[in-house]
């Protein structure tokens, strides 16, 4: 398993992501990579030192390089199911990785989770889409925890809560419990050097000093306290806090975290050139599923 010592994620150099691909897994990871107007860090262990867990995660770049998506679905359950409805939601990233609106694929992620799963299987899972010509960050949430937002001009955190519902029905619900399920997307505008974490819920069910779970606020007043000063160090920090906090927090479940950084980089002209001829071909699959 790796523990905050071992992180690589200081020293670690960055990958380029590939237009037209997705790339991501359900086992421990540690890795950073560079795409137009963003840099991502992953870093993901499942529970007990297991080679697999029911964290999964995604990254994909459209056919231009402009628009980048992350996904993480914490699924109930491990194993081969698990493994399954990985691969099923590694097809709808293919399938949408150039549309930009993203709540269309969310609902349609939530109507083929509810027939995959045979067993009642549900996941909660965030959706973040990043355009980078406008610097706008789209998130829809399946009942997952809320992302942190870090405001580079103000130098100071906050919790990303959704925009106010109009949706009439039942909305926002995890993946797998009801299939007309209607999810809304949220938009926030960054600018360069801010900063979106995405987590599953280990994080907030991470117990503190007085054996007393997290919660997102408590989350929040952890991360406001560390040194921003680069990604790396800061989900070090991170990670190391939640670790020492208390003896039951070490590898108790499947944790993941993805920080996101805002970058003043944009697609090359020979990226959005070559972006009518990318579409005719087959969406890279840089993905690693295990059960």
């Amino acid at each position: 398993m790796m523990t905050p010592a071992t992180l690589g994620l200081p020293d670690a150099p960055s990958e380029r992501m590939q237009c037209m691909e997705v790339w991501g897994g359900n086992s421990d990871v540690d890795k950073a990579f560079e795409m137009p107007g963003l840099q991502a860090w992953i870093y993901s262990r499942p529970h007990g030192g297991s080679r697999a867990g029911g964290d999964v995660y995604y990254l994909s770049s459209c056919a231009s390089g402009r628009i980048s998506r992350m996904l993480l679905a914490d699924v109930s359950g491990h194993g081969h199911e698990v493994a399954e409805l990985a691969k099923g939601l590694r097809e709808l990233m293919r399938k949408n990785v150039n549309v930009i609106r993203q709540t269309r694929f969310v609902e349609g992620m939530n109507r083929q989770f509810s027939e995959m799963s045979e067993h009642g299987t549900f996941a909660t899972a965030l959706v973040a889409t990043y355009f980078q010509p406008a610097r706008r960050l789209s998130v829809c949430r399946a009942g997952h925890p809320h992302p942190l937002l870090f405001d580079a001009s103000h130098n100071r955190w906050s919790v990303l809560h959704d925009g106010q519902s109009d949706a009439a029905g039942i909305a926002n619900l995890p993946l797998g419990l009801h299939d007309q399920t209607v999810y809304e997307q949220t938009e926030t505008k960054l600018c360069v050097g801010d900063m979106v974490l995405l987590y599953s819920d280990a994080l907030i069910e991470a117990r503190d000093g007085q054996g007393e779970q997290l919660g997102t606020e408590g989350l929040f007043r952890l991360v406001a306290d560390l040194k921003a000063d680069t990604p790396a160090s800061l989900l070090k920090q991170l990670l190391g806090a939640i670790d020492t906090g208390h003896p039951e927090n070490a590898g108790q479940d499947d944790l993941t975290v993805i920080l996101c950084r805002v970058t003043g980089t944009a697609t090359t002209l020979r990226d959005n050139l070559l972006a009518p001829f990318r579409l005719f071909r087959c969406v890279g699959d840089s993905t690693s599923l295990r059960s």
